[in-house]
């Protein structure tokens, strides 16, 4: 936004100056172009969350080889990860069990992977 205003102010000085006139328009497209480009990855960045497009990440086959490996038996009812920052993801965790399983001990045992910087855990037990 700062860097298409100041093309604008740019323009119109060159205009009132040096008679460039021509100048202010073409600034416009520059920055309707600069605009275009930023929505343009914007979308690409929002739609790959929205479509949970991060679930070919390998941290998702890391989670499951956790889930694998706990001490109970448990099925993955529902799984979402995203990216919430550079390397760093979030993941939200649904297991079914029919033994008792403390959704805290699945935490722990997934804080061994540092990218997960935020971790939601239920647990759903079957009679």
């Amino acid at each position: 936004d700062a860097a298409t205003s100041v093309l604008a102010i740019a323009a119109l000085l060159a205009g009132k100056f040096w008679g460039a006139s021509w100048l202010d328009p073409a600034m416009g497209l520059v920055g309707a172009l600069l605009v275009a480009l930023w929505a343009r990855g914007l979308l690409r960045d929002t739609g790959r969350v929205l479509l949970d497009a991060e679930m070919d990440a390998p941290v998702v086959a890391e989670i499951r080889e956790v889930v694998a490996q706990l001490p109970v038996p448990a099925s993955i009812t529902d799984l979402h990860v995203w990216r919430v920052g550079r390397d760093q993801y979030a993941c939200i965790l649904g297991l079914a069990t029919q033994a008792t399983l403390n959704a805290d001990g699945v935490r722990q045992a997934l804080a061994v992977h540092e990218e997960l910087a935020h971790i939601t855990v239920e647990v759903n037990r079957l009679p």
